[in-house]
């Protein structure tokens, strides 16, 4: 056979070849595109929900309060039992000094209405703290209601254009809102040209409990009965886990039971949460009988759903330490317990600290359980919050704000959901900065 009859029957193969090697290279390439799309639509959807949030509720970060100076008329309020004073008269006439053109009893109580129904029991807590105060003339930083809070904001018009129904084409009538008075507008144009109204930022919404008022409603008890619930979901799941995790991988033989259970801990890991909430329902609840709402029966219902994370993650840690460092120790004459607990367990801590703030997390942001437990109650103070006591989380109070039919409360869900993303985030850049500063490289 010549080379010329090699070079024609060689010339099929080659392109046959090259037309390979391309479909390769563009199944490469679209493997690529589709990992990129996939990266870019999660980024868009993430921007379009953290836009959402933001853009609804950025406005619950300020509060529009009222500068009113305040003269605690001893008439009103006794100095030997100020906690008994006239403290609504006292806010009324506060209002009917500066108004003087409200003389009827229902324009005093129009009046009253700019203000949130919590002024007198602000005015009665600084009076208890400051019962010097009585007799003297203060300035106080009370909230507005949340209509007005609501228009200094420019959520709600101050006024309306109502069509005309006389002659086509005519004008339309503007007319206050109907949700105020022509006296309100008035006395509130009257409280901003003086300079008495201002919009600082909220610090309620973190110090103060709950209210039935979007302007006094705040997160400090739902923080404090997540923080209670995480510890003890913590003290109880971190120390289980690890020991869990340990017998499993390093102790118990390799028998039909040891893989029951490693199958059954992995199918926990992927039980829906309600589960658990039914669980504690029945059991810790039901059974033993503990306290409904209470932040001990929140924590170990949290611990149940979190133990199975804990015990894989911490079972992958443990498998990533090379065996060269059990076998040194074994060959120094350490026991099994002592290779565990000295050599092997440190250098698995950052994964196990990783999979454990994990964990955590995923708890903090869980909602079903808790309520079925019942822990969503309504908390107007955080005095009394302890373990045994009725309390709610930041995922519960969440779900209550986004029932309440009030406009204010809208905003406030949003900035609710927005602290428990940052919460969320402080705790994965904890376990990122925890696992980078006890990570061992060899």
């Amino acid at each position: 056979m010549t080379d010329a009859t090699l070079g024609k029957t060689d010339r099929p193969r080659e392109w046959e070849a090259t037309k390979r090697v391309r479909r390769r290279y563009a199944a490469d390439w679209r493997l690529q595109a589709y990992g990129i799309i996939a990266i870019g639509l999660a980024l868009g959807l993430l921007g379009i929900l953290l836009v959402s949030l933001i853009s609804t509720g950025y406005q619950a970060f300020v509060q529009t309060n009222i500068d009113l100076e305040i003269y605690v008329d001893p008439a009103k309020v006794d100095a030997k039992d100020p906690a008994k004073g006239n403290f609504r008269a006292v806010v009324r006439d506060t209002l009917t000094n500066i108004f003087p053109q409200a003389q009827s009893p229902k324009q005093k109580t129009e009046l009253t209405k700019i203000l949130t129904a919590d002024a007198p029991y602000i005015l009665r807590d600084y009076v208890l703290a400051h019962p010097e105060s009585i007799g003297q003339r203060v300035v106080l930083a009370v909230p507005a209601s949340d209509p007005f809070d609501q228009l200094n904001k420019g959520v709600i018009p101050k006024y309306q254009d109502v069509p005309d129904g006389g002659a086509p084409g005519s004008a339309p009538t503007r007319t206050v809102n109907p949700r105020f008075s022509p006296l309100q507008i008035e006395a509130f144009e009257d409280l901003e040209k003086k300079g008495l109204v201002r919009t600082p930022f909220n610090w309620g919404l973190f110090f103060n409990a709950d209210s039935r008022f979007p302007e006094r409603a705040g997160l400090a008890g739902a923080i404090t009965g997540s923080f209670y619930a995480l510890l003890v979901c913590f003290l109880l799941s971190f120390p289980i886990g690890i020991a869990a995790a340990l017998y499993l991988e390093e102790f118990a033989p390799k028998n039909r039971l040891t893989d029951l259970i490693e199958v059954n801990i992995n199918n926990l890991a992927a039980v829906p949460s309600v589960v658990f909430g039914l669980l504690g329902l029945a059991v810790f609840l039901g059974f033993f009988g503990l306290p409904r709402s209470a932040p001990l029966v929140g924590g170990m219902v949290l611990s149940l759903m979190t133990l199975p994370t804990i015990i894989i993650a911490t079972r992958a840690a443990l498998k990533a330490v090379p065996p060269s460092i059990r076998e040194a120790a074994l060959g120094v004459g350490a026991s099994k317990h002592q290779v565990m607990l000295h050599h092997v367990l440190p250098v698995a801590m950052p994964g196990i600290l990783t999979g454990t703030i994990i964990g955590m997390a995923q708890a903090l942001g869980e909602t079903a359980p808790l309520l079925l437990i019942g822990m969503n109650a309504f908390i107007p103070s955080v005095e009394n919050i302890g373990l045994l006591d009725p309390a709610t989380s930041l995922p519960t109070q969440i779900y209550s704000w986004a029932d309440s039919p009030e406009r204010g409360f809208v905003a406030r869900t949003s900035a609710a959901i927005l602290v428990l993303l940052g919460f969320l985030a402080v705790m994965n850049l904890v376990a990122i900065v925890l696992r980078h500063r006890f990570e061992r490289k060899w």
